[in-house]
């Protein structure tokens, strides 16, 4: 039975028109490297360093520190003045998804590519709750500042199991819309979901290492009650 619910954030449970795709090519090409559509495809949803680290390197720009620092600077800014001209939305039936699935008795975690500076303004943003109790929106929140690796890792997903109290990664959904997201959902053990509400075709999805793919997070409930 599902006890764990762990979902990316933009992309998987929030719209955020594409913005996270758009700084990322942008501060990674203001360094002076070239970036193709697959490559970005390919490092969304993982952490922004790491990404940025290895597109410079793919453009064939030197990612030393000091730039790689700069470009993910550039990152921040040109997402934070992205997400101010056009505030992030919960995706359709998302909200409701959540709380379904938490009325059920199932905890829900948010995990993400973000660090602390960029989640918890996001959420902020759409007027989300993070903690236990009914009053809040979901049970837990992980992002890259809390583990030594971001995605394919799997250590967000423990991490949000800790915070949940779930001790089995057989009891564990995990929902994304990258290629990553997915890949990081069977490296932790659990039931990896992938969802069309980000770039992959279900046709990639499916070639992807995860056991289902769904239309939305907002198709999750129903999903979540066969997994007994």
């Amino acid at each position: 039975m599902i006890e764990l619910a762990a979902l990316d954030m933009a992309g998987t449970t929030i719209d955020d028109y594409g913005m996270v795709y758009t700084a990322l090519q942008q501060a990674v090409e203001e360094t002076g490297a070239p970036v193709a559509s697959a490559s970005l495809q390919l490092w969304m949803g993982a952490d922004k360093v790491s990404a940025i680290t290895a597109l410079m390197e793919l453009g064939g720009q030197e990612p030393a520190p000091d730039r790689v620092a700069a470009a993910f600077g550039r990152f921040r800014t040109i997402l934070d003045d992205g997400y101010r001209a056009k505030p992030p939305v919960a995706l359709p039936g998302v909200p409701e998804a959540i709380a379904t699935l938490r009325e059920r008795g199932i905890k829900v975690a948010l995990t993400t590519g973000f660090d602390d500076g960029v989640a918890r303004p996001l959420l902020d943003m759409l007027g989300w709750s993070v903690g236990p109790g009914a009053e809040c929106t979901v049970d837990a929140l992980v992002t890259t500042s809390d583990v030594a690796a971001g995605r394919p890792a799997p250590y967000m997903i423990h991490r949000a199991m800790e915070r949940t109290g779930v001790v089995s990664v057989a009891a564990v959904l995990a929902a994304g819309d990258t290629a990553v997201d997915v890949q990081a959902g069977r490296n932790a053990g659990a039931v990896s979901v992938g969802v069309l509400t980000g770039k992959l075709t279900r046709e990639l999805l499916a070639g992807l290492p995860c056991d289902h793919v769904l239309d939305s997070v907002a198709d999750i409930p129903g999903l979540a009650e066969t997994q007994r």
